[in-house]
């Protein structure tokens, strides 16, 4: 049998060609029967589709994926786990690369592979906390999403509580309920200490 794994750790892979569509198209143009997804950062050890699929490849199947990074980020955790399929008797293809054998040369360039996977994670968080760190010295800096609604508009939008139901205050505001019921929650709560 033919498994597939592809794998996305953020929503903007979405845009640069890794989204989880792009990769299960590739996988299926090779030959994937059934392709497990995950949608979760390769520095989580615990990915449930992976681990579904780990527990059904056996000897005999071939696991196909689109990149070396999309099953592992770590070198250490990369090495052993494709290590262990190939113990297993399980073909491993990275469509990037071609198949992958226990050779010695097979074993070190997926070595040198792997380790600038991880080479390149670990510079991506240094680089986001190098531009926090920056963001977080301006005196306007705040952590997390821009707001959509200045305070006068979600005061406004309670205000109008007072007398409309929460969907006629959403139709004029084009605020969500979700947004109304924690401003309303806030509110109530300020006003409670």
């Amino acid at each position: 049998m033919v498994y597939g794994y592809c794998r996305v750790s953020t929503q903007t892979q979405a845009k640069d060609g890794n989204s989880l569509e792009a990769q299960e198209q590739l996988l299926k143009e090779n030959g994937a029967e059934e392709i497990y997804s995950d949608a979760f950062t390769g520095t989580k050890a615990h990915r449930p589709e992976l681990d579904k699929l780990l527990a059904v490849l056996q000897a005999g199947d071939k696991l196909v994926i689109t990149k070396l990074d999309r099953i592992a980020r770590s070198a250490s955790q990369g090495i052993e786990l494709i290590q262990s399929l190939l113990d297993k008797g399980i073909t491993v293809h990275v469509l990037n690369m071609g198949l992958l054998d226990n050779t010695p040369t097979g074993k070190l360039i997926r070595n040198i592979m792997l380790a600038f996977a991880e080479f390149e994670r670990d510079m991506i968080i240094e680089r986001t906390q190098e531009g926090k760190a920056i963001a977080r010295r301006q005196p306007d800096f705040r952590e997390g999403r821009p707001r959509l609604y200045n305070r006068k508009q979600i005061q406004h939008a309670l205000d109008l509580l007072q007398d409309h139901s929460y969907r006629q205050v959403t139709e004029l505001t084009g605020i969500s309920k979700s947004t109304l019921i924690r401003a309303k929650n806030k509110a109530a709560a300020v006003q409670d200490t």
